[in-house]
């Protein structure tokens, strides 16, 4: 019988995921969990596929070594980079944050123009074009909005500058006449006040916390892998940067659950040419891997 009072492990590249880690939080009250900050190596944003890999991949060996039951990827950049990777690589259930947002949008959006934001790396990938293949109908505007991770890992949530970087990732979806957009980095959550101000009243702005934090629900009911909630739920949070500075940001965005933060040490990342060329030589003999989300027939 797996002992199911063992914790989430979730992970981002610093506290963008507390969104996803609250929305868990509220939606499965009974159960830990262990969050990873990877501060040493943010912002993901701007790295190279192979660095993106080597940094999660790191990261999520280090929460498998301490016994999580469940794996989310609470970043954007890092699901597009390291899912079939991470489904491959570990025998518990891995769940992402890209295509709850877009199941979201698509049940969303009334005029079928859907916007998102998100980092280099995110829309470089083409992931959310990915995900939205299944909704042909929906016209998607993807926007690189890579300081908008800067500003909130400095907890500036209001400011003029902030108002006008917005104005101008913004234009090209508004000129587009997109009623929805979605928020893709779980860092922007933390700026919906400035967001919804400069988009208006008529976007509905998704964001990928709650549908991922559903996810999470449905994967731990239908395995049978639910905390039965008989101990007090014991949340822990490690940071491979500035422990006190994460602490200090977290305490802000997450709250109370926040008591303390531990420094977890990582290996330095494989070197990249080496990791590229064998995900390469993997990606050449492997399939696609398993989809814990059901975003297909969800659309």
């Amino acid at each position: 019988m797996p002992d199911n009072s063992r914790a989430i492990g979730i992970f981002d590249s610093g506290v963008g995921g507390l969104t996803v880690a609250r929305s868990i939080i509220d939606q499965l009250p009974h159960e830990s969990i262990f969050y990873v900050a990877d501060t040493a190596n943010q912002p993901y944003g701007p790295k190279s596929i192979a660095q993106l890999r080597a940094y999660a991949l790191e990261v999520m060996d280090h929460l498998v070594e301490h016994d999580v039951k469940m794996l989310v990827i609470a970043c954007n950049s890092a699901s597009a980079a390291v899912l079939r990777d991470a489904r491959e690589r570990y025998d518990i259930p891995v769940v992402e944050v890209v295509l709850p947002a877009t199941r979201r949008a698509v049940r969303a959006t009334r005029n079928g123009r859907v916007g998102v934001l998100g980092t280099r790396a995110t829309i470089q990938s083409m992931a959310y074009h990915d995900a939205f293949a299944a909704a042909p109908d929906v016209e998607l505007v993807a926007v690189a909005a890579p300081l908008l991770v800067e500003f909130v890992e400095r907890g500036e949530t209001m400011s003029e500058e902030l108002i006008e970087v917005i104005r101008g990732y913004l234009e090209p979806v508004q000129d587009a006449g997109c009623d929805t957009l979605i928020l893709g980095c779980t860092h922007y959550p933390l700026l919906t006040g400035a967001l919804s101000y400069v988009a208006g009243d008529g976007v509905t702005l998704v964001s990928s916390a709650e549908e991922t934090a559903k996810d999470v629900y449905r994967i731990l009911h239908d395995r049978g892998l639910a905390c039965d909630g008989a101990a007090a739920p014991l949340h822990r949070f490690r940071a491979t940067g500035d422990t006190a500075l994460f602490e200090q940001l977290g305490r802000r965005f997450l709250g109370p659950e926040i008591q303390a933060v531990e420094r977890a040490g990582m290996r330095l990342p494989v070197n990249e040419g080496l990791l590229g060329e064998r995900e390469q030589g993997r990606e050449r003999g492997s399939g696609h891997g398993r989809d814990e989300s059901g975003v297909g027939s969800a659309l």
